[in-house]
């Protein structure tokens, strides 16, 4: 129950600075992401100030992380493993950034502009949640070459 009510707690302290910083305003990080309207005035470059301020949340975080010995609500730590660089990695990030710099959302503020109530959010949030299902669809991705959830056929594989 501790770990539902901190990451609760924590879900809406996020929501909250990315609705303070108006990263929910697809046209704020439209202005942003236009580095070409440098020139003639048109880029808004203060999403940078909150990117860097997350860079440094994230670096005092783990820095104050790794001084625990565990979690104040968890068993253990649940931290990355994985630190190369690969194509999966390199083509996701590709995806992403595509998908940001089109319509000006992101995961994390389409969810957060959900509160807002926009036809425009809910329309990516929607296609987002499609797209997350199709993945969990193609066989290479389930765990043991079984589908991620179970089916509706029994344990012996009949209807």
């Amino acid at each position: 129950m501790a770990q539902i009510i901190v990451a609760g707690l924590a879900g809406l302290l996020f929501g909250a600075g990315l609705t303070v910083s108006q990263m929910i305003n697809p046209a704020k990080v439209l202005a942003f992401l236009d580095v070409g309207g440098i020139v003639d005035g048109r880029w808004d470059p203060s999403l940078a100030l909150v990117m860097a301020g997350a860079l440094a949340v994230t670096y005092f975080g783990y820095a104050l992380t790794f001084r625990r010995r565990r979690p104040v609500a968890a068993a253990r730590f649940a931290l990355p493993t994985t630190t190369g660089i690969d194509f999966p990695l390199l083509a996701g990030a590709a995806i992403f950034g595509a998908g940001w710099g089109l319509v000006g959302y992101c995961p994390g503020p389409a969810i957060a502009g959900l509160a807002l109530g926009t036809s425009k959010t809910l329309v990516f949030v929607a296609a987002m949640l499609a797209g997350m299902a199709a993945y969990r669809l193609m066989p290479e991705h389930w765990p043991g070459g079984t589908p991620a959830w179970p089916s509706r056929k029994g344990a012996a594989g009949k209807a």
